[in-house]
């Protein structure tokens, strides 16, 4: 029979407990479980009476292609995989005024003046607020719909419905309520209920759902964390509020690549496309300052040309300090111990300050070369030589290991005018092919991270570094 429970569950991981405790055993987070009064009907077991048999197919059969609406945004487009496909749910996050209403609300307009009927719903906006930012941005004469609402009941009357919106945008998924559910808004079964609710509307009706949501101070969904694994694409908005650029970056994506990124500028008429981000992000960059190095990357599909600086100053008493932007700390501490161990490179009583410039952060192994090289420069007070790229993965023993995609970083290079390269070995047949097309380009190849410390060691203050 039906009865009131109260449970507590985790905010983060949803995980429920008997009673409230300070840590959830299941996630290790604190401070995340609150009670919850659930009015369900608590079965004791499901029992397959009534149940029907569930029809299974092969493998060979060929996939349903899925149509794509363009939104006009290249580079929102580019991160979503090709465009917004149809039926699916995407959930945007990001810090608060980072601009996730802002480009929302300028893919909506694109989309709306394409032909497209398009639902924007605010919990957090009156219609007026939207109106206004809309005005600031000239998007005020675009047939959007526009409505304020927070009942999913009333939302999910609109959009289940023949002829209704083809693609809706609700800002933000926390402050839904279902009022069949007791708990406030934001808490872990009003955001699964009311998220599953959407996501079931969109397959049936071939909706489109983008869901804004909040984050965390660490800069996470908040929420229940089964929101991501429910929805079909994440999307996360980073950016400092200082730095006038944004990035779109793709964690999950059943319908495209995962880690893509686009790069916007936030300007006074709203967001704009920033087409050559590899320009972008070495604008500042000088051939003639000590402690820099220009790192080839990969960003999802894309090739990215980063700067790398490092400062290296001798340290007062007592412990030295390591300070990292946009890199992860415990890899540069392996990078100083190989520096250490393998190049006599004596760091222990210095300062080491890395960052990466721009805003970007970078994940991927292969920026162990370029943080080396931009350490051993600091710490020398040497240049690496004009114009030079570099990028590879550094093993504990010294060496320097091959990385994905050298054809695709070494192309960027040339592109934008670079002359030197400083890379793993390309041993493969495959990769000297690629190398020797790539004509303009003086392709050092090191096989131990000595030999990159030594060829500063021996060259003069602009000279050329020895080659492998």
């Amino acid at each position: 029979m039906a009865r009131v429970t109260n449970q507590f569950v985790c905010k983060t991981c949803a995980t429920v407990h008997r009673k409230w405790s300070g840590k959830c055993d299941s996630c290790g987070e604190w401070n995340t479980i609150a009670e919850e009064s659930d009015d369900i009907i608590v079965p004791k077991g499901v029992s397959k009476a009534g149940g029907k048999p569930v029809a299974f197919t092969s493998l060979d059969g060929a996939p349903e292609e899925r149509p794509r609406r363009m939104t006009g945004l290249a580079e929102f487009d580019r991160v979503c995989g090709g465009g917004l496909v149809t039926g699916s749910a995407l959930l945007v996050g990001g810090d608060p005024g980072i601009g996730k209403s802002t480009l929302l609300l300028q893919a909506a307009a694109m989309l709306a003046c394409a032909g497209v009927s398009v639902a924007y719903i605010s919990g957090e906006e009156a219609v007026d607020q939207i109106r206004l930012r809309a005005s600031r941005l000239k998007l005020a004469n675009t047939p959007v719909n526009l409505a304020s609402a927070t009942n999913i009941r009333d939302i999910l009357a609109t959009l289940d419905k023949v002829g209704g919106a083809e693609v809706a945008i609700i800002d933000s998924i926390q402050t839904m309520y279902a009022d069949n559910l007791d708990s406030a808004p934001g808490t872990v079964a009003q955001v699964r209920t009311c998220a599953q609710e959407l996501i079931r509307v969109a397959k049936r009706r071939g909706v489109t759902i983008i869901l804004v949501g909040h984050v965390t101070k660490e800069g996470a969904i908040a929420g229940p964390r089964v929101l991501e694994h429910m929805v079909d694409t994440v999307l996360y908005f980073e950016g400092e509020r200082a730095n006038q650029f944004r990035l779109l970056r793709a964690v999950k994506n059943r319908f495209g690549a995962t880690d893509e990124i686009g790069v916007f500028e936030m300007t006074d008429a709203g967001l704009t496309e920033v087409e050559n981000p590899s320009g972008l992000f070495i604008s500042g960059h000088n051939d003639t300052t000590s402690g820099s190095a220009v790192f080839a990357g990969i960003e999802g599909t894309r090739p990215l040309l980063v700067e790398i600086q490092a400062l290296v100053a001798p340290a007062p008493a007592g412990s030295p300090r390591r300070a990292v932007v946009g890199w992860d700390s415990s890899r540069l501490a392996m990078i100083i111990a190989v520096l250490q161990t393998r190049c006599s490179m004596t760091l222990g009583s210095h300062d080491v300050y890395l960052n990466v410039a721009g805003g970007l952060r970078v994940g991927e192994p292969a920026a162990d070369l370029a943080v080396a090289a931009a350490l051993v420069s600091a710490h020398l007070e040497r240049p690496l030589p004009p114009r030079t790229v570099v990028f590879g993965e550094i093993g504990l023993g010294g060496e320097i290991r091959s990385v994905g995609q050298a054809d695709a970083r070494l192309r960027e290079a040339e592109k934008l005018g670079f002359k030197c390269a400083l890379t793993p070995p390309l041993s493969t047949g495959r990769q000297q092919s690629r190398k020797r097309a790539i004509t303009s380009l003086k392709i050092t190849e090191v096989q131990k991270l000595r030999e990159v410390f030594d060829g500063f060691e021996t060259t003069p203050q602009r000279g050329d570094m020895v080659s492998a």
